[in-house]
């Protein structure tokens, strides 16, 4: 009988603790398209996480970029997506949030880190609901190669006067493309011309939110004048532009071949490691001395909750933490060109990463013009957009028409207000 009942408590015992330990044992699942990022995940981020939560461990599972919308709606109705579910801008987002698949995360503890710019690519129309927390953003400039402006002796242009004057003298000089840009890919010619130098003009969110209101037109002079500005790039992009492809613009700049690169910060990686010369970036210059400066400052990741998840506790933990400094440290640090989008300043080791963050102390931020509210419908904007700036670069659509082509598709199926 001794025995059987120290065998009893003995069994008791075991079946206790092994209870206890896969009680305290959650694993979460990380969905994902950055299947870029595996290592960033696997050495750093999770193991920071995991010293400081027992008993939560995280999986990143990435899916590939172009499959992934489509992979994860098919998860989430079905059930089977993961816990943790990473967000794409505006849009997509939404659509998951209005499904009730994302949990509303504004009285998230964190989420007071961000400002409503920040949040704007999560949140409703209406700014009342946030469902993702934000992670990174990208930031558009101008890269230079710095031997060259050296040689030249040309100074970094803080207007768009100086701006032309330092592409009249590359150009003079021969020895180099002054902007490395093509029309062939057309989106290039929108993101990095456009949407770069656009928020100049029509003065960033004040500008963008006015044209959702209906307030403002694109055939507005503040929305025209981009492009009349744009069409001025043509005789610096060199031969055969309209033909070159975004890879192409690339290799001409990583080459030493032309002098500056219209830039999106994502490109910081890549030029590290193929540049072979010393280099700078500058923000969008001015129209003239003293105006105020505005840079996009456009969301690109964040990550949300999966309103099915079987362990909302812990992912709230899980969020909680990205929305502090230190993961905004490790991500920006092990990422350079993806910014974290957290209100505390992130010191970035990578320098030219470093410039680009730090035009965010005395330039205003907003996001690109076409990618909240104004590209559901058909003609989509984005597009359309794509397509214009191409157009008044390569010299087969004034500035005017564009922007009357854009404002009419725009107006077939866009009401304010409604």
């Amino acid at each position: 009988m001794t025995r059987l009942l120290h065998g009893m408590l003995f069994a008791t015992t075991v079946l206790a603790s092994a209870g206890a330990a896969s009680a305290a044992d959650v694993t979460l699942n990380i969905e994902s398209w950055r299947n870029d990022d595996l290592a960033i995940w696997q050495e750093k981020l999770i193991p920071a996480f995991e010293a400081k939560n027992p008993g939560i461990k995280l999986t990143f599972s990435p899916t590939a970029p172009t499959e992934y919308n489509a992979s994860l709606n098919a998860k989430l109705d079905a059930g089977s997506a993961g816990d943790i579910i990473t967000c794409r801008p505006f849009d997509a987002s939404l659509e998951l949030f209005n499904k009730k698949q994302l949990v509303d995360l504004t009285g998230l503890s964190g989420m007071d880190n961000f400002s409503p710019v920040a949040k704007a690519a999560w949140s409703t129309d209406d700014g009342k609901s946030t469902f993702c927390v934000p992670m990174a953003s990208v930031i558009h400039g101008f890269i230079y190669n710095k031997d060259a402006f050296e040689q030249l002796k040309i100074e970094v242009p803080k207007t768009t006067e100086e701006f032309y004057a330092a592409l009249d003298k590359i150009k003079a000089d021969g020895n180099y493309i002054p902007l490395a840009m093509g029309t062939k890919d057309l989106w290039e010619a929108a993101t990095m011309g456009y949407q770069n130098i656009g928020p100049n003009y029509w003065k960033g969110e004040e500008g963008r939110k006015a044209l959702i209101e209906g307030k403002q037109k694109l055939t507005d002079a503040d929305w025209v004048k981009p492009y009349e500005e744009l069409a001025k790039w043509k005789p610096y992009l060199g031969d055969g532009f309209e033909a070159q492809t975004y890879a192409d613009s690339q290799n001409l700049f990583t080459l030493g071949r032309a002098a500056i690169f219209p830039a999106g910060s994502w490109e910081i990686g890549l030029f590290n490691t193929q540049a072979q010369f010393k280099m700078g970036a500058f923000p969008p210059p001015v129209p003239k001395a003293g105006d105020t400066g505005y840079i996009s400052d456009h969301p690109d990741i964040g990550v949300g909750l999966n309103a099915k998840s079987k362990h909302p506790e812990e992912a709230k933990k899980f969020l909680t933490w990205v929305a502090s400094p230190e993961f905004a440290e490790i991500y920006a640090n092990a990422l350079p060109g993806f910014f974290s989008l957290n209100s505390s300043p992130v010191k970035m080791a990578d320098p030219l990463a470093q410039e680009f963050v730090s035009w965010r102390e005395t330039f205003k931020p907003t996001v690109r013009s076409t990618y909240q509210i104004l590209s559901r419908g058909t003609p989509n904007l984005e597009n359309e957009t794509w397509v214009e700036s191409a157009n008044v670069i390569n010299g087969t659509d004034t500035p005017a028409v564009a922007a009357e082509k854009l404002q009419k598709g725009l107006d077939s199926w866009y009401k304010p207000g409604k």
